[in-house]
């Protein structure tokens, strides 16, 4: 069997995965929301992932994280949206419907409202209709991915928008680490080689994809309803590096989980050593 990869399938993700079989990689691509794959990471069934950081914090004993990768943003991410008919400081005790899609990003939203907001009685709930339907109801929710992209166009004249990403840039001035590569432990034993492999074609698919963001612009299915200079634009606000600064937006993140009770222990970053001379932060993509 050969090397199974979970593959988010969100326009995010295009840059890592576009060219990563004319880079070599021939094991299986299984797409999915960062909910379902962090779920299939977690019980075995894939061995790789880029997968949602709350999911490494929660399981990192069972981890290891691919060097130099990740997705994240130094500011605004576009696609991690909280829709309003208040400002955000008046949400205190509204109930506000999440997609069940998201591990990070919810979390992500309780911990800005907490930490740095004060406020203390939002509630949560998975929508059991479509998001989209309770924001165009007037109320608060969350959404993310390739729905977040689709909703700021439909709802921006209806509700207020905030980004998520570029809130935890206000606060703290560090980047927010949506994703992570993440792989199983005994995986890092059994394919090894597999593993060292994937991480040179991700690499290298990362590098054709910027180097030809608008060819691969006009050939994803999301230019069907996004502009293409809008795609090129949506990727290079992204950060698909993993350097110092990431880490330390990273290991705040983790602390204020850890403080307000979201995970039981803190995390410990540890790496998949893909070669003893590569220092584990990010390379040219950050």
């Amino acid at each position: 069997m050969s090397l199974a990869v979970g593959q988010i399938t969100y326009l995010n993700c295009a840059p890592f995965f576009h060219h990563l079989a004319r880079c070599g990689f021939r094991g299986q691509l299984i797409g999915g929301v960062p909910s379902a794959l962090n779920r299939m990471l977690h019980e075995g069934s894939i061995d790789v992932c880029p997968s949602s950081s709350f999911e490494y914090a929660a399981h990192w004993q069972d981890y290891l994280l691919l060097p130099g990768l990740s997705i994240s943003a130094r500011g605004p991410v576009r696609s991690v949206l909280l829709f309003s008919p208040h400002p955000i400081e008046q949400l205190d005790g509204q109930e506000i419907a999440l997609t069940g899609e998201s591990a990070t990003s919810v979390n992500l939203l309780r911990i800005l409202l907490w930490e740095f907001l004060g406020i203390s009685s939002a509630r949560f709930k998975v929508s059991e209709t479509s998001v989209e339907n309770q924001i165009a109801k007037g109320r608060p929710a969350l959404l993310i991915g390739d729905r977040a992209l689709r909703g700021a166009r439909r709802f921006r004249d209806l509700c207020r928008i905030y980004d998520l990403g570029d809130l935890w840039h206000q606060y703290t001035g560090l980047p927010f680490v949506f994703a992570l590569w993440i792989l199983r432990r005994e995986a890092a034993q059994a394919r090894r080689a597999e593993l060292i492999a994937l991480t040179k074609q991700l690499e290298r698919s990362l590098r054709t994809a910027f180097s030809s963001l608008e060819e691969m612009a006009l050939t994803v299915p999301e230019n069907a309803w996004y502009d293409p200079a809008d795609i090129c634009a949506y990727w290079r606000c992204m950060s698909y590096g993993l350097d110092e600064s990431h880490q330390k937006g990273l290991e705040l993140f983790f602390r204020l989980c850890h403080k307000h009770g979201l995970i039981e222990s803190l995390p410990e970053l540890e790496f998949f050593s893909c070669r003893a001379e590569r220092e584990n932060k990010g390379v040219v993509f950050a």
